[in-house]
Formats: structure tokens, sequence, C-alpha cells
């Protein structure tokens, strides 16, 4: 009797999980469907009024990348076993950087907060919303 009670458990507590599983491979499904190119512009806009070939100091490009954003784009591909990698040179392609934020946000913003991925761009992953206060009003406002 304890064995059958210790199965039907077991299958009530397998049955009760699925419906949370089949929720959230519909998450995954409509963040991949998110649009981000109203961010994207805005921040291109506000980083560099479109110039692809724009630079100030280690940030280059439309969307002005630094080193350190390329060197993280290529830890989350060989962590998800890609063999893409990105170079220095691809932040000068508009289409490039917007694939490496793309990336970015897909890894450390899954639950696609356009507010944390404004101030993330600019401060980092542990940004301080303090200190990424101006850039996230510019680009709110490039988006209106």
């Amino acid at each position: 009797m304890k064995r059958l009670v210790k199965h039907v458990c077991l299958s009530l507590s397998i049955l009760t999980l699925m419906p949370l599983g089949a929720g959230a491979a519909n998450k995954d499904e409509s963040s991949d469907k998110f649009d981000w190119n109203p961010v994207m512009e805005a921040i291109i806009q506000v980083e560099s009024e479109g110039n692809p070939r724009a630079v100030s100091g280690n940030s280059v490009g439309a969307m002005q990348i630094t080193p350190i954003c390329v060197k993280e784009c290529n830890l989350i591909l060989e962590r998800r076993g890609s063999t893409l990698r990105y170079t220095m040179n691809d932040r000068y392609s508009v289409a490039k950087s917007k694939e490496m934020f793309l990336l970015i946000q897909s890894y450390h913003n899954k639950t696609n907060n356009v507010e944390k991925a404004i101030r993330s761009w600019n401060g980092g992953p542990n940004y301080s919303v303090r200190a990424t206060n101006r850039y996230y009003q510019k680009v709110m406002r490039q988006m209106k």
C-alpha cells in the first residue's frame, strides 16, 4: 500500500508540474518574438546619432560597443556551443552591433525588460539606477 501511495504522489507531482513546463516553453517562444527594434534605434540615436563609424574612447560604432561587450558576447556564444565569434571590427557594422545587443538581452535579460536593457547597455549588468538615469531618460525620449 505504501508503494502505491508513493507512485500516486509521484504521478500527481509530475502532472502538477507539467503545465508549468508548458508555460515556460511558451514564454521562451514569446521572448524570441519580442521587438527590440525601437529600443535599438533609440540607443543608436543617443550613442552615435546613427554614425556607424563613431568613436569615443574604446567605444565604437553606431551602438558604441566596447571590447568588454564583444568579449561577453563571445563567452555567451561559447557557453551555447556556437562556433560564431565577433571581432572588434564587427562593432562598426550596425547589423552585427544589433546582433550583439540581442545576444546580450537573450542571455542577461530573459524577461525582456526594456528599462533593464537600456540601463545595462549604459552601465553594464550590475548598473546603478542613479548612474544610468540620464541615459535612460535620453533613450526613452528617443523612443517617443
